[in-house]
């Protein structure tokens, strides 16, 4: 391929180039090695939303969510996979390409943002089950709030973008880190609305739950089916909050970045 055609070192076109490159790698060797291939990007979340769909409505009564409650749960938990996957990696992101990251001299935020990309792109191989779901579970309703998805989806990528430029510095500088971050997300699955949602927390836990940034995202999600599920506090405040992640994720990246090539 012509130097021209990916574009001049250090300009957006060679590292979007350069970003393509790696998060296509990442999906060929995920599906490349795996019997089941494209299976594993659904598997994980139809699996948790059978457990959860069967323990909240055969086994106990259910009070929380919105039905079809089994497309109630897949909306988030698409999305949640998408985020947990993303920062479990985002752990290792230096350390596991140690070598490329210290000699090549393309911005080493793509080691975070290939991360974003090729478990983004999982995602949406994923969202055709959520369709399939939402078409044959009785009682599904699309309306305008599918409009809210792609905006959903940006956030998203902000969020994570934010989180990945604060945790991959920070884990490769303390590697104790990597094992906290997996207990945070063992906690933040059930502080976050996916078995339920936030006008289902009492009091001012409500509020409280609002600062989750994934508790506005979320609504936006599911507003493609449950309109009911709106929610602009949340939305506002999770939007707040995301951008406020993103622009600490920066600093510290910015901050940190000397001292990480050093201790690779």
């Amino acid at each position: 391929m012509s130097h021209a055609a990916v574009g001049a070192p250090g300009t957006p076109r060679r590292y979007l180039h350069s970003l393509w490159l790696l998060s296509a790698r990442d999906l060929k060797v995920r599906y490349a090695t795996s019997w089941l291939g494209y299976l594993w990007s659904v598997l994980d979340p139809l699996v948790m939303s059978a457990i959860y769909w069967f323990v909240f409505t055969q086994v106990f009564e259910r009070d929380v969510g919105e039905d079809p409650y089994i497309v109630f749960l897949i909306s988030a938990l698409l999305p949640w996979v998408w985020f947990n996957s993303s920062v479990s990696d985002f752990t290792k992101a230096f350390k596991k390409d140690s070598r490329l990251v210290r000699s090549t001299n393309i911005p080493r935020s793509i080691w975070v943002n290939r991360i974003v990309l090729s478990k983004g792109m999982e995602f949406l191989f994923s969202l055709p089950v959520l369709v399939l779901f939402a078409i044959f579970s009785p009682g599904t309703e699309f309306g305008w709030g599918i409009l809210w998805f792609p905006v959903a989806m940006t956030l998203q990528v902000i969020l994570l973008v934010g989180l990945g430029m604060l945790v991959a510095p920070l884990c490769a500088l303390y590697a104790d880190l990597e094992r906290t971050t997996g207990l945070i997300l063992r906690a933040l699955f059930y502080a976050t609305p996916i078995i339920y949602s936030v006008s289902n927390l009492p009091g001012p836990f409500e509020t409280i739950g609002s600062f989750n940034p994934l508790a506005g995202i979320f609504t936006l999600y599911r507003m493609a089916f449950f309109p009911d599920q709106w929610h602009l506090n949340t939305v506002l405040i999770g939007a707040a909050m995301t951008l406020l992640i993103f622009v600490l994720g920066l600093w510290v990246f910015r901050s940190l970045e000397r001292p990480v090539l050093k201790e690779l």
